[in-house]
Protein backbone atom coordinates (compact mmCIF):
# COMPACT_ATOMS: atom_id res chain seq x y z
CA UNK A 1 0.00 0.00 0.00
CA UNK A 2 1.39 3.57 -1.13
CA UNK A 3 1.47 6.22 1.48
CA UNK A 4 2.37 10.06 -0.18
CA UNK A 5 3.00 12.62 2.07
CA UNK A 6 3.47 16.40 0.90
CA UNK A 7 6.97 17.37 2.45
CA UNK A 8 6.70 21.02 1.47
CA UNK A 9 7.94 23.01 -1.60
CA UNK A 10 10.80 22.98 -3.38
CA UNK A 11 11.48 26.66 -3.37
CA UNK A 12 11.69 25.61 0.40
CA UNK A 13 14.49 23.72 0.06
CA UNK A 14 17.66 25.57 -1.20
CA UNK A 15 19.82 23.97 -4.51
CA UNK A 16 22.31 21.85 -3.72
CA UNK A 17 20.75 21.76 -0.07
CA UNK A 18 18.61 19.44 1.61
CA UNK A 19 15.81 19.07 4.17
CA UNK A 20 14.50 16.40 6.83
CA UNK A 21 11.11 14.81 7.16
CA UNK A 22 10.76 12.35 10.51
CA UNK A 23 8.77 9.32 9.72
CA UNK A 24 7.79 6.32 12.29
CA UNK A 25 10.53 4.27 10.28
CA UNK A 26 13.18 6.88 10.23
CA UNK A 27 14.27 10.14 8.97
CA UNK A 28 13.97 11.04 5.61
CA UNK A 29 16.22 13.24 3.53
CA UNK A 30 15.05 15.30 0.60
CA UNK A 31 17.32 16.74 -1.11
CA UNK A 32 17.40 19.20 -4.45
CA UNK A 33 19.66 19.58 -6.74
CA UNK A 34 21.43 22.83 -9.04
CA UNK A 35 19.19 21.30 -11.75
CA UNK A 36 16.02 21.60 -9.35
CA UNK A 37 15.67 17.83 -9.64
CA UNK A 38 14.48 16.45 -5.92
CA UNK A 39 15.53 13.01 -4.59
CA UNK A 40 14.66 11.66 -1.25
CA UNK A 41 16.94 8.80 0.50
CA UNK A 42 17.17 7.53 4.03
CA UNK A 43 19.32 10.03 6.06
CA UNK A 44 21.99 7.28 6.53
CA UNK A 45 24.99 6.39 4.88
CA UNK A 46 25.35 2.70 4.00
CA UNK A 47 28.88 2.81 5.96
CA UNK A 48 28.35 4.00 9.20
CA UNK A 49 24.99 5.70 9.38
CA UNK A 50 26.32 9.25 8.79
CA UNK A 51 23.30 11.94 8.16
CA UNK A 52 23.54 12.21 4.28
CA UNK A 53 21.37 15.28 5.04
CA UNK A 54 24.40 16.99 5.97
CA UNK A 55 26.53 16.06 3.66
CA UNK A 56 27.51 18.12 0.25
CA UNK A 57 25.04 17.71 -3.04
CA UNK A 58 26.97 17.46 -6.36
CA UNK A 59 25.33 16.75 -9.36
CA UNK A 60 23.31 14.18 -8.59
CA UNK A 61 25.31 12.88 -5.57
CA UNK A 62 25.75 13.46 -2.18
CA UNK A 63 28.88 13.13 -0.23
CA UNK A 64 28.85 11.63 3.19
CA UNK A 65 29.92 13.91 5.60
CA UNK A 66 30.93 11.21 7.72
CA UNK A 67 33.59 9.28 5.56
CA UNK A 68 33.19 11.04 2.06
CA UNK A 69 31.18 8.06 0.35
CA UNK A 70 29.54 9.13 -2.42
CA UNK A 71 26.08 8.23 -2.57
CA UNK A 72 23.95 8.33 -6.06
CA UNK A 73 20.66 10.16 -5.33
CA UNK A 74 18.76 8.30 -8.02
CA UNK A 75 19.58 4.62 -6.66
CA UNK A 76 20.90 5.62 -3.34
CA UNK A 77 24.01 3.13 -4.58
CA UNK A 78 27.23 3.90 -3.29
CA UNK A 79 29.49 4.52 -5.95
CA UNK A 80 32.98 2.55 -6.49
CA UNK A 81 34.88 1.33 -4.98
CA UNK A 82 32.38 1.78 -2.25
CA UNK A 83 29.70 -0.67 -1.76
CA UNK A 84 26.42 -0.31 -0.36
CA UNK A 85 23.12 1.43 -0.69
CA UNK A 86 20.46 3.70 0.98
CA UNK A 87 17.02 3.48 0.47
CA UNK A 88 15.83 5.31 -1.64
CA UNK A 89 12.21 7.09 -1.66
CA UNK A 90 10.05 8.07 -4.81
CA UNK A 91 9.53 11.46 -5.31
CA UNK A 92 6.74 13.46 -7.43
CA UNK A 93 6.29 17.45 -7.06
CA UNK A 94 2.92 19.20 -8.57
CA UNK A 95 2.75 22.59 -8.76
CA UNK A 96 6.06 23.00 -7.09
CA UNK A 97 4.84 20.70 -3.92
CA UNK A 98 6.79 17.83 -2.91
CA UNK A 99 5.24 14.35 -2.11
CA UNK A 100 7.40 11.55 -0.78
CA UNK A 101 6.44 8.02 -1.14
CA UNK A 102 6.33 6.09 2.22
CA UNK A 103 5.96 2.14 2.59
Amino acid sequence: MSNWIEVGTVDAIPKLGSRVIQTPDGDVAVFRTAADEIFALRDKCPHKDGPLSQGIVHGNTVTCPLHNWKISLESGEAQGPDEGCARRYAVKVDAGKIQVELK
